[in-house]
């Protein structure tokens, strides 16, 4: 049959042969398949929530297997049966599945059971066009858990993926579920964006409550590229001290990722390896003016970002520079970076000892 439709320039569909005929004409000891006798003119109809009215042609459905010869159902059949058992009242899913609704809908029909309320809706395409798969980075839970993004933060992401209500991004769970209707989805596909789950990413962390953040962040470390030497160096005085520093980090982050990275300033070794910026920085003039603001910093009476604050200033009032001249070269020498959270939060994490220490290290 197929090889004939094919040859004919038709659809592979079946031709009916046995559809009227009796079942005695059957040659013996053949096992057959059991089709279902569905018809042949006018359409069928699938009520859709979010595609509207969809209308199938029966020609183009033809008498489908419901029973292989083996006597198993097929996916088509058993689906029906087991959605009928269960008292299934609404199915949702993906809108590649539309024309299995046709069929499916033949077989509610055809047992006189009512048909759920269908609701299919666009797949997720990547940012390409094509349907979001592994080569978009389209994996598990775990992986976008593995990318430091926190689960409230997804969750607001993947629910406007499709669907909105006005202007609001950001929503709370309790939001979603008293605005959310399955009929304002939109009929088209929608692309995953990894710039904008970021951007949703970085308010929820900001917003987020600094010892709820920090706790999120140890949860992740064992799964996050380099977190694992984080964790092993986290001790009670690192603890402390990574706490204290997420105010400034999280406000400079948009993944755990990235406020893992943020916070190695905490656990450096001394003397520091430098990155390119950082050394940029601490050239001769850079170094002249850590050896030139040292003695204000080892006279402060309080380390806090406060009284820290005050003695920079003063400095820079005193000798004349721009504040961003002396906390460039003090940023690379406490960091080995060129960013990081403000350096008189780093200051005070760090605390008097280390923070003198690397400053000496620097100057030589």
């Amino acid at each position: 049959m197929r090889e004939k439709a094919r040859a004919e320039g038709r659809p592979p569909r079946y031709d009916g042969r046995w559809r009227d005929r009796d079942p005695s004409e059957a040659p013996a000891g053949v096992k057959p398949v059991i089709r279902i006798k569905a018809p042949q003119e006018g359409e069928t109809l699938v009520q859709d929530a979010v595609q509207g009215d969809v209308r199938f042609p029966n020609k183009d459905l033809d008498d489908f297997i419901i029973l292989r010869s083996d006597g198993t159902p097929t996916y088509m059949h058993a689906v029906v049966v087991d959605d009928h058992d269960m008292g299934v009242t609404h199915i949702i899913r993906g809108d590649d599945h539309l024309t299995n609704a046709a069929r499916q809908t033949v077989i509610y029909n055809a047992m006189s059971w009512d048909v759920p309320q269908m609701s299919h809706i666009p797949l997720i395409h990547g940012a390409d066009g094509a349907k979001l798969s592994k080569r978009h980075g389209a994996l598990g839970v775990d992986a976008y858990r593995a990318m430091g993004y926190l689960p409230a933060a997804l969750r607001n992401y993947l629910v406007r993926l499709g669907w909105s209500h006005g202007d609001d991004e950001i929503m709370s769970t309790e939001q979603m579920i008293e605005w959310f209707d399955v009929k304002d989805i939109n009929k088209g596909a929608a692309r995953f964006d990894f710039q904008k789950l970021e951007a949703i990413n970085g308010v929820y962390m900001r917003a987020s409550d600094d010892r709820a953040l920090y706790d999120a962040l140890i949860a992740v470390l064992p799964e996050i590229e380099g977190g694992k030497e984080i964790s092993d160096a986290l001790d009670d005085k690192r603890r402390a001290q990574l706490l204290a520093a997420m105010p400034g980090l999280k406000d400079r982050a948009k993944t755990l990722v990235e406020l893992a990275d943020g916070s190695k300033f905490i656990f450096a070794a001394r003397p520091l390896d430098l990155d390119e910026k950082a050394a940029s920085l601490l050239n001769e003039e850079g170094r002249a003016v850590l050896k030139s603001v040292l003695p204000d910093l080892e006279a402060a009476t309080e380390w806090t970002v406060e009284s820290l604050d005050a003695v920079v200033r003063t400095h820079a009032e005193k000798t004349g520079l721009k504040l961003g001249k002396i906390a460039q070269p003090l940023r690379a020498a406490l960091t080995g970076r060129a960013t990081s959270p403000g350096v008189f939060d780093v200051l005070s994490v760090l605390g008097r000892e280390e923070s003198l220490g690397r400053i000496r290290d620097q100057i030589g």
